[in-house]
């Protein structure tokens, strides 16, 4: 397979208005590119990890870098291997390598800053086991420090279950289920602390519906649903407090589409199309004090 053409940098021009600028991180999965974007803008290419991988996650730790987590290599190597992105350098490092190779995992940064990764010494310790074993499922870290898993399957059976972490204790217990089985969906933890789940797959149907966990009462209501159908899609929480999704696989066919939830009317907005066509990807938020706009 070849490598898709590189774009060149766009120009960078600083104002002095009071604005946070935020930059998202696009891991692709075989060619290895990575994009930022900042939204009014437009999409450029930045450097490429060190080892190719999908099925991998993506975690912002405390210090800023992206400490990107196994995966695999075209479906047949499941890799160990972690590396650390830092967006002031755009430069890859390796790191500690994990004490079990997985792909189609999840993972997120604990309140003390860890998900059992220590980045102080890039040493991995493993925890408590889950109640039940899963794949392709989701995790969020809550506003009480907890995780939520969802979904997800096992073997040939899709869940639509959902239990939670407690890192204090390292033990996992069960909580509300959703309202529908599915796996290769995103899950993200709004600002008013709601959990939004979207798209995935259900018995090999894609969809486009959507629905909020609320971890005070651990009930679920149905919302808004994208305007595309995707599975093996990313979203994020951008500092505006929308969530952009982007990409992802519709009927075999692989998207360059995105679109923005807005929590208040609990609907979505299509964007602008990234520059390629992305599945199996990650995405990570990253934040500058400067304000920069990009075009092409």
């Amino acid at each position: 397979m070849r490598d898709q053409p590189r774009l060149s940098r766009p120009s960078t021009k600083k104002t002095s208005e009071n604005i946070e600028e935020f930059r998202c991180l696009i891991h692709d999965d075989s060619y290895l590119t990575i994009n930022e974007t900042q939204l009014e803008t437009g999409w450029y290419t930045t450097t490429r990890m060190n080892n190719r991988r999908h099925g991998h996650t993506a975690s912002v730790l405390t210090n800023e870098k992206v400490l990107v987590v196994g995966g695999t290599v075209d479906g047949y190597i499941t890799l160990d291997s972690t590396e650390l992105f830092d967006p002031l350098t755009e430069t890859w490092t390796a790191t500690g390598g994990l004490n079990v190779a997985r792909f189609a995992h999840a993972a997120s940064v604990l309140p003390n800053g860890k998900n059992l990764y220590d980045p102080s010494t890039g040493i991995w310790t493993l925890t408590g086991n889950m109640t039940y074993e899963r794949h392709f499922h989701r995790v969020s870290i809550l506003t009480n420090g907890k995780a939520l898993v969802t979904g997800g399957k096992y073997g040939n059976y899709f869940l639509n279950s959902a239990e939670l972490y407690d890192p204090s204790t390292g033990m996992w217990s069960l909580t509300g289920s959703m309202n529908g089985y599915r796996y290769w969906h995103t899950a993200f933890v709004l600002n008013n602390g709601k959990v939004l789940v979207a798209g995935g797959h259900n018995n090999w149907i894609m969809l486009n519906t959507g629905e909020l966990y609320d971890s005070s009462t651990g009930t679920r209501t149905t919302t808004g649903s994208m305007n595309t159908a995707r599975a093996a899609h990313m979203a994020i929480v951008l500092t505006n407090g929308k969530v952009l999704a982007t990409g992802g696989n519709n009927s075999n066919v692989f998207l360059n589409s995105a679109e923005l939830y807005d929590s208040l009317t609990e609907s979505w907005t299509t964007i602008g199309n990234m520059n390629h066509s992305r599945c199996y990807h990650t995405a990570s938020m990253l934040i500058n004090g400067s304000v920069s706009y990009w075009w092409l």
